[in-house]
């Protein structure tokens, strides 16, 4: 399959489906920008299985079936096969992206591993069982870009990547706390509810104050998440960086958003309008291309 038709329809997917992301991987340089778009894409795919209609064993196969393909992409010693992905233009842009980028492509396995534990149900009694599901979900896209953004000191920004996906994960699961629960989801740890008297057997409800209580003590804790992984942005080259940055300060902005009404995730999914989402993006590159490696500022507020 002819490589740059494979890298159109990545992006393809990502400028379509990726509603916050996008925003970000548009700020990279073109080759940069096509590598993200192909780990998107294959991201995308795994977690559309997990989200479909599909039933459980059918998801659990499909889900076995992506593994598949991903060990069939990378050789016995770790590097992409690149012409094993012939034919699929995701696995084929994802193959030739590897080539260029050093993707730590293992870590689309944890990935799996946490759409798994969604489509059996899994719950999550302690905030460190959650935190394991959030680094599979989302601490590994963090290393993942980081594979494509490229660093000098590696071994110091992969943890801070990792911190970064774990906030924009808790971001998620503040904003979908109705949505998820409607499909039978409920990612909040146990000891979290009980602590603030909350129950969800009858549906989450802004009730007497007490679930929007914890709604603000979760978004506090996703403000500790960020501070970490903010550290990541000064290692980063500026392009890279203001990507980053972007993405960040639009989950940032939404988190202030929660903040302000944490009411509001219960009656309905929270999202940032289109020109919100662009000056947060237009700002971070900005940022990046007046201050060199200086790390691109959160909003304010985001940080208290």
């Amino acid at each position: 399959m002819d490589v740059r038709a494979a890298y159109r329809t990545c992006e393809e997917i990502t400028w379509s489906q990726a509603r916050n992301f996008s925003y970000g991987i548009r700020l990279l340089v073109p080759a940069k920008r096509q590598a993200l778009a192909a780990v998107y894409a294959f991201a995308r795919r795994i977690d559309d299985i997990g989200d479909g209609d599909l039933p459980q064993e059918a998801k659990l196969v499909a889900l076995a079936g992506a593994r598949q393909s991903l060990a069939d992409l990378v050789s016995g010693d770790g590097n992409a096969a690149g012409p094993a992905a012939s034919g699929d233009p995701v696995l084929t842009a994802l193959a030739d992206a590897a080539h260029r980028f050093d993707i730590p492509l293992a870590a689309f396995g944890e990935l799996i591993d946490g759409c798994e534990a969604d489509v059996r149900g899994v719950t999550y009694r302690t905030f460190d069982d959650l935190l394991h599901y959030c680094r599979c979900v989302a601490g590994s896209i963090g290393r993942l870009s980081l594979g494509v953004f490229g660093c000098d000191d590696p071994a110091t920004a992969a943890p801070l990547a990792d911190a970064l996906g774990v906030a924009l994960q808790l971001t998620n699961i503040l904003r979908d706390i109705r949505e998820d629960y409607l499909t039978g989801r409920v990612y909040l740890p146990a000891e979290d509810l009980e602590r603030f008297g909350c129950s969800f057997a009858a549906g989450p409800s802004a009730g007497d104050g007490r679930l929007a209580s914890l709604v603000e003590f979760e978004a506090d804790r996703a403000r500790g998440w960020y501070q970490r992984g903010l550290a990541l942005i000064p290692l980063l080259d500026r392009r890279s960086a203001a990507s980053a940055g972007a993405m960040a300060g639009i989950y940032q902005r939404l988190l202030e958003h929660i903040e302000a009404t944490p009411a509001a995730v219960l009656e309905g999914r929270l999202s940032l309008p289109g020109r919100e989402k662009a000056m947060v993006a237009v700002r971070s590159l900005a940022a990046g291309l007046w201050q060199g490696r200086a790390p691109v500022q959160p909003p304010a507020g985001a940080a208290r």
